[in-house]
């Protein structure tokens, strides 16, 4: 059954077509560009798979932007404010408060865009063979391209699958082609590539907050993969899945591969143990943050590749301990995991259990993590923690170095008389809180 179509009214009065598939936390499928049309790419047999397979875990929220697909065409504003109204009235439409981005290719100054001006709503942003630059990408026969489209638009849309699908993919293409000249007339075409081409958010990519992953084929011609590096180098803590194949195409090649790196960066897929309780509003959890330590340094020094065996480790022990010790995985941050414990005991003895696993894992590089531990009332709100017990937990394992676990003084207080030793550490300045915080090491090694 295909998914039904929606609709949702943006600030200027364009109607944007969307529809969902799935249950679960919010997963927003940007338009990829010009050739977006929901309802054809359904029917693309190549296609449907990707989005059936992302909508098993979550809520996917697919839409057309303006100017193509199932969405007014008769459009002609196309700046970057407008494409921002797309997403926002789809996101206002399904009442989302927080929410993943995935952006391929043009989406991708849009989101990142998005991302730095709402980073509450913003919980991990994914960016697919994407680029902050649009001049960045060296399109080659661009201009040549560009006269076609008037002269021949099926050859051009032919010319252009190949490309995009891949030159070996022979009715795959066809298909897209198809896709292509259903989405968008040419003069649209024309009136959108000349304002997206123009398009340059670079010096907002310190500013990302979100956990962001950078997701790229290594043999795509364009854009290259240099790209995706300058990108995953320039926004803060971002992490960069390099993937073989040449199809920009994620459903064509090795699409598993792909959704297998989105599945491990949103931290789904592993379930908590038995035991686990949902935190509520006004209920006392103790939060744990843990955080690879030296990550940007590790990257560089060891490379890509065994930088994300490292961190492959450290998911694994963390979510191991996570089952043991009855905590939640509340989300991936990047280069660490957030959890909630039901009591200060059972995260603590979680936080011990990582440091003893981490100490005696040996991946043939130097594996650290530093851990803070907090407790209090968080707000609970659409699967995430947020108020002061989370900034808090998070600032405090910011001050611990590699194998060390640090504590808020709630948390030794609410653990006295459990067996824990705890060494006064002096008050600490962090970043965010007026007045100096009492800080606590948790003492783990076994003594002598």
């Amino acid at each position: 059954m295909e998914p039904r179509i929606q609709y949702a009214q943006t600030k200027d009065g364009v109607s944007i077509a969307f529809w969902t598939l799935g249950e679960g936390v919010p997963f927003i499928y940007m338009p990829p560009g010009p050739y977006s049309h929901i309802q054809l790419e359904w029917q693309l047999p190549e296609a449907r798979p990707e989005y059936q397979r992302l909508a098993e875990k979550r809520k996917l929220v697919r839409y057309d932007g303006r100017g193509t697909g199932l969405s007014e065409r008769n459009v002609t504003d196309f700046s970057l404010d407008a494409l921002l109204g797309d997403l926002q009235a789809v996101v206002d439409r399904q009442g989302l408060k927080k929410f993943t981005l995935y952006a391929p290719f043009f989406s991708g100054p849009v989101a990142i865009t998005y991302a730095v001006r709402y980073p509450e709503r913003v919980s991990h942003l994914l960016l697919w063979c994407s680029w902050s630059r649009a001049a960045d990408p060296k399109w080659q026969g661009l201009e040549a391209l560009g006269e076609l489209i008037n002269a021949n638009w099926e050859l051009y849309t032919e010319t252009v699958a190949h490309a995009v699908v891949g030159w070996s993919e022979g009715e795959p293409a066809r298909r897209f082609a198809a896709l292509m000249r259903e989405s968008i007339s040419p003069e649209t075409l024309l009136a959108y590539s000349g304002a997206v081409l123009e398009f340059d958010v670079t010096d907002l990519l310190p500013q990302v907050r979100s956990p962001t992953l950078v997701l790229h084929r290594r043999q795509v011609p364009a854009p290259d993969v240099s790209i995706a590096r300058g990108l995953a180098s320039r926004i803060p803590n971002a992490r960069l899945a390099l993937l073989e194949g040449r199809s920009m195409a994620c459903y064509l090649g090795d699409m598993e591969g792909a959704l297998a790196a989105i599945d491990e960066f949103l931290g789904e897929g592993e379930k908590a143990g038995v035991g686990t309780e949902t935190t509520t509003a006004g209920s006392l959890v103790t939060i744990l943050f843990t955080d690879l330590t030296s990550s940007t340094a590790l990257t560089q020094r060891l490379g890509d590749a065994k930088a994300q065996e490292l961190l492959r480790a450290h998911n694994t022990i963390v979510r191991d301990a996570l089952r043991e010790h009855s905590g939640s995985e509340i989300k991936h941050t990047g280069d660490g995991i957030m959890a909630s414990f039901p009591s200060a005991s059972n995260a603590l003895h979680c936080a011990i259990a990582i440091q003893k696993a981490v100490e005696g894992h040996n991946v043939g590089a130097p594996l650290q993590i530093h851990i803070g531990l907090n407790a209090g009332e968080p707000v609970a709100e659409e699967q995430d923690l947020f108020g002061t017990a989370v900034q808090l937990a998070r600032r405090i394992c910011d001050k611990a170095e590699g194998g060390e676990i640090f504590a808020s003084d709630v948390v030794r207080q609410l653990a006295a008389g459990k067996g824990f030793l705890f060494a006064d550490r002096g008050e600490a300045v962090l970043r965010g809180f007026e007045d100096p915080v009492r800080l606590y090491e948790v003492r783990w090694r076994e003594e002598g």
